[in-house]
């Protein structure tokens, strides 16, 4: 009768020590995932503020601002732009094969 008891209570020991191990493990894995939560909340935040960075960095009155300043750019008036226009027949005489210059587009052009 000892022995049985002897073997129940070692089983009983190891179980509650298996159970200690399995708790830990359990929280250290809840821990794990609450902060993995965190991270991904953070980095929604950081892609929804670059978003928005991104939103107010392309506005209109900031491109053309730019481009006024940076790239010396001009808005286009009638005074400054100069039409071009494109026949069949001139496109034939002037053909020596030149692919830039727009044949048989038969469009009105515009350049600056």
């Amino acid at each position: 009768m000892t022995r049985l008891n002897l073997v129940l209570l070692l089983a009983v020991l190891a179980s509650s020590l298996y159970l200690v191990s399995v708790q830990y493990e359990s929280r250290r894995l809840f821990s794990d995932l609450d902060k993995a939560h965190s991270a991904a909340h953070r980095i929604e935040a950081d892609n929804e503020r670059l978003q928005v960075e991104k939103r107010a960095q392309a506005t209109p009155l900031r491109v053309e601002k730019l481009a006024k300043e940076q790239l010396q750019m001009r808005t286009v008036t009638p005074a400054i732009t100069h039409y071009v226009t494109y026949s069949a027949e001139s496109s034939s005489v002037a053909g020596s094969g030149d692919s830039a210059s727009g044949r048989g587009s038969g469009t009105a052009g515009r350049i600056q």
